[in-house]
């Protein structure tokens, strides 16, 4: 895709996420604030889908996971052991003429201002932790940080899961969560943000058998990508090259995805060995080893993590679900998401809004199919095909319109319209609620 068109495409998505109540600007009214993003009624939906998705394959449907959520501040020490306050930098050039700042390593003239023209300064390096203090002094001992990431609330809990559950290897923890990074130059819509959220696992294994656990959440991973409906040809395995590991791994592949601005990272999964838990048992103290009774041999345990952007994922499953195209001898804008993850699973109707007769039937059969649905809409604003080019925008699967023969005919029969193909189907009210559940892979 030529540069033109990816930026067009990005535009399209960007306009239909706020047009459509899903994203909106981070401080709108007051100019925005580069880098951070707001998710509006649809969004909230569409994002909370794909981590209850997450959630139920990573850790409800396992015996081995517990489910974190740890504290967004904490103490200093923790960022210290982890390598972040000494380590976690990007490669930052300022123009000497117009003063604004990129990251040296997505610049392809490392010479030249993109924006002005002018000189830029020499490379230097920018830790992107936002820093803060905590309590009513500001000293170097009040020092904290907004977390950059979330995987270290995990390992400082080890000892107490360890001590509470008394688990065995292997076993994981999980953990959806806010995580900050002060961004030098935020970009592609939610791809790149200073605020984002993250869906991660640190899974604890004895070091001999990290490599069949490895190959396992490989496999994992592709299976959620299938859960939340992204194309299996746009999802992409890279091996990172054993020059380019973090510090930390000693293994680790990217799951890469065909966005509109070209393939850029979705996930990660990284064997990050006994580095974590040896560094915070160094700091601070305190013995994170773990004794395997039947053996009765101690040593601490290798870590596989399975790392999962929230922000990205949504991208994602809105750039694979955009589409443009013309039906009735109109050209519409749909979305072709999957039912697990579409904000509104269905959308009822009344053929017309005056007639009370068939708004009151819509009204009585919307509130039967939130019952059973949860995620449905009523809408009787403006012409049913304004109503259907709506729910299409939304990403709505199927339409429920009550018109005249629902209220006159024997079976009381409604119009289901399908979303992708637009094909409308009589059924029966009866067989309503079973033929929209097989509809929708209940």
């Amino acid at each position: 895709m030529k540069k033109k068109e990816e930026n067009a495409v990005m535009e399209s998505i960007l306009s239909l996420a706020k047009r459509r109540g899903f994203i909106f600007q981070g401080s709108e009214i007051y100019g925005g604030l580069a880098g951070t993003w707001d998710y509006g009624p649809h969004g909230v939906a569409l994002k909370n889908n794909i981590k209850n998705i997450w959630w139920k394959r990573f850790v409800l449907s396992r015996d081995d996971m517990y489910g974190m959520d740890a504290a967004i501040l904490m103490n200093q020490n923790a960022w210290v052991a982890s390598g972040h306050v000494g380590g976690f930098s990007d490669p930052l050039v300022e123009c000497d003429k117009c003063k604004r700042r990129f990251r040296a390593d997505h610049l392809e003239d490392k010479a030249k201002c993109p924006e002005c023209g002018g000189k830029l300064g020499a490379e230097r390096q920018f830790n992107m932790m936002f820093k803060t203090y905590v309590g009513a002094m500001e000293d170097d001992s009040s020092v904290s940080y907004l977390r950059p990431e979330t995987a270290q609330g995990m390992f400082v809990n080890f000892k107490n899961i360890l001590d509470t559950f008394h688990p065995k290897l292997p076993f994981g923890m999980a953990q959806i969560g806010k995580a900050f990074r002060n961004e030098i130059s935020p970009r592609d819509f939610i791809f790149r943000t200073r605020e984002f959220e993250q869906m991660e696992i640190e899974y604890f294994v004895d070091p001999k058998e990290w490599e069949g656990t490895f190959d396992h959440f490989v496999s994992q991973i592709h299976a959620f990508t299938d859960d939340i409906g992204l194309p299996k040809e746009s999802v992409h395995e890279h091996e990172i090259a054993p020059g380019d590991l973090a510090h930390y791994s000693k293994r680790t592949i990217d799951f890469e995805f065909d966005y509109p601005m070209g393939r850029k990272e979705l996930y990660g999964l990284a064997y990050r060995t006994d580095f974590d838990l040896k560094a915070h048992t160094r700091v601070s103290g305190v013995d994170l080893s773990y004794f395997d009774e039947e053996a009765k041999v101690r040593f601490v345990p290798h870590v596989i993590e399975p790392s999962f952007g929230v922000d990205r994922t949504v991208l994602a499953v809105l750039s694979s679900a955009y589409r443009e195209d013309e039906l009735g001898g109109e050209k519409r804008v749909y979305l072709a998401l999957s039912p697990s993850v579409a904000p509104v699973k269905v959308a009822v109707f009344p053929l017309l809004k005056n007639k009370e007769a068939l708004t009151s039937k819509a009204r009585e059969l919307y509130k039967v199919l939130r019952q059973e649905f949860g995620s449905v809409e009523y809408d009787e604003a403006g012409s049913i095909g304004k109503r259907y080019r709506r729910q299409d925008e939304i990403g709505t699967p199927f339409c429920v319109t009550v018109d005249f023969e629902t209220i006159e005919k024997d079976g009381n029969p409604v119009t289901v319209r399908d979303r992708d193909t637009g094909a409308q189907e009589k059924i029966e009210l009866k067989d309503l609620t079973s033929y929209l559940s097989q509809k929708l892979g209940r």
